[in-house]
């Protein structure tokens, strides 16, 4: 991977709000560049020599171009995350251009935005409630509900296992939902949805 196609990349990215397609292998091919450039360096005699001041700025440069490709794309990706965990439509084929590294991260940012919305927001309760919901063994919380909050749902983390139209909860949500999501939804809903193989219920409502 050469410096100037990094950059072509960077400038891309920069300028545009959705994610460009990238190389799968392209931060491992870069990491392959740099080994070659530090292995030339070490190789030189003279550490003060002009052919040693090239190689370290163009370590340099790459580190750099590297860092602010992945700085970029990971505030895109954080964006899609925000989008999803509150059930905006997202574009799919923003998706399809992530690298599996960067899959892996939004994933973890959406459960992690359904955990913190499920204890901060739905599943609020005075401290020490007997009915104060509870996260088990570092599973995501389930939103508990007390006595005078009955006629609001309970919620679940559920797996998508196949498209469907969009419907809405009977928490008044509209919810479109897409293969391999990993979505909060309303404990009813979640249950019809399980019985008919549509999604596979991670911490059902005990």
């Amino acid at each position: 991977m050469h410096l100037d196609e990094l950059r072509i990349l960077l400038l891309s990215e920069r300028e545009t709000g959705r994610l460009v397609h990238i190389q799968r292998d392209l931060f491992v091919s870069a990491g392959k560049s740099l080994e070659e450039l530090y292995t030339s360096l070490y190789a030189i005699a003279d550490p003060f020599s002009e052919e040693a001041r090239v190689l370290i700025e163009r370590i340099t440069a790459i580190k750099e171009t590297l860092s602010d490709l992945y700085r970029i794309r990971a505030e895109k990706i954080l964006s899609l995350a925000r989008t999803q965990e509150e059930g905006s439509y997202i574009d799919r084929e923003e998706l399809k251009k992530l690298l599996p590294e960067e899959k892996d991260m939004f994933d973890q940012v959406v459960l992690s935005l359904e955990q913190a919305r499920c204890r901060l927001v739905e599943g609020v309760l005075p401290r020490g409630s007997p009915h104060q919901g509870k996260e088990r063994d570092g599973e995501p919380c389930a939103t508990v509900i007390s006595p005078d909050l009955q006629d609001l749902p309970r919620f679940v983390v559920s797996r998508v296992l196949q498209d469907m139209d969009p419907f809405m909860g009977v928490d008044g949500r509209i919810y479109q939902l897409q293969r391999e999501d990993l979505v909060t939804l309303p404990e009813r809903n979640a249950e019809v949805l399980c019985e008919r193989n549509i999604v596979l219920n991670i911490n059902p409502g005990k």
